[in-house]
């Protein structure tokens, strides 16, 4: 059951990404030299390191199918994102977020890219001061997106980072969502003279609407991003290197 929600969850690039990650950076506080050995720190055992405020649970105390689901994950990506260990301290509330993150970020309608979405929660996440939301999803866009400055540029001031007018028009309508703007027409019309619709204009501003509470949720609990979303996406992988590890099996 898990497997096709994971797959969703986290597609092809991102699973690459993070695994190329277990050879090369710190797991959770330790060598990565321990995940190769096996180990696994996630909800089976204390945390290493200040990851909420809130406890968080051990493995054997949450129900089968997230631990299924955060195993998937931790596996196919090669570590295990702080947020899902946070949010099992509420297991239905767990489920309930994941399936609606599921609906938004990774549809296959609609005219919005997977990088878009990404940028659309870097831009409003920083308007929220979510530390957590806008270094782990500004790593999901450099990988998506193949621009690993650009997320960068939006976190300091999206206004002057260089976008096309297409993804200007989409970030200025999701920050009036963000902001509680008064939404008019007007609105509408900007998004549609770039060639959205209004199905589109509907999955930009319920991004926007779900991390504003997402961002808020990482306040209450002190949620911190995991140590292997900062350098995700920065450095072009070296496709020769993958290809030599693969004679060598």
């Amino acid at each position: 059951m898990a497997s096709g929600f994971v797959s969703k969850l986290f597609r092809p690039p991102v699973f690459t990404q993070l695994a190329s990650l277990r050879s090369g950076c710190m797991f959770l506080g330790k060598p990565a030299a321990a995940a190769a050995a096996g180990t696994r720190h996630f909800s089976s055992e204390p945390p290493l390191e200040q990851i909420s405020r809130y406890p968080i649970p051990y493995k054997k105390d949450l129900p089968y199918d997230i631990v299924e689901l955060m195993e998937e994950v931790e596996s196919k990506g090669g570590f295990l994102p702080n947020v899902f260990k946070v949010l099992s301290h509420r297991p239905a509330e767990f489920r309930a977020f994941f399936s609606y993150y599921n609906e938004l970020m990774n549809k296959e309608t609609g005219r919005l890219t997977k990088a878009d979405r990404e940028l659309i929660v870097v831009a409003t996440s920083i308007h929220n001061k979510c530390l957590y939301c806008v270094v782990s999803h500004s790593a999901l866009h450099r990988i998506y997106s193949k621009k690993p400055t650009l997320s960068d540029q939006v976190v300091v001031n999206y206004e002057n980072a260089e976008l096309g007018p297409r993804e200007r028009a989409m970030l200025d309508f999701a920050m009036s969502v963000c902001r509680c703007d008064t939404i008019t027409e007007q609105h509408f019309k900007s998004l549609e003279d770039v060639g959205f619709d209004r199905e589109d204009a509907w999955d930009i501003a319920a991004i926007a609407a779900f991390f504003a509470m997402s961002n808020r949720l990482a306040h209450l609990t002190d949620m911190r991003p995991n140590l292997e979303f900062y350098n995700m996406g920065r450095i072009p992988r070296d496709k020769s290197k993958d290809k030599a590890g693969e004679e060598s099996k």
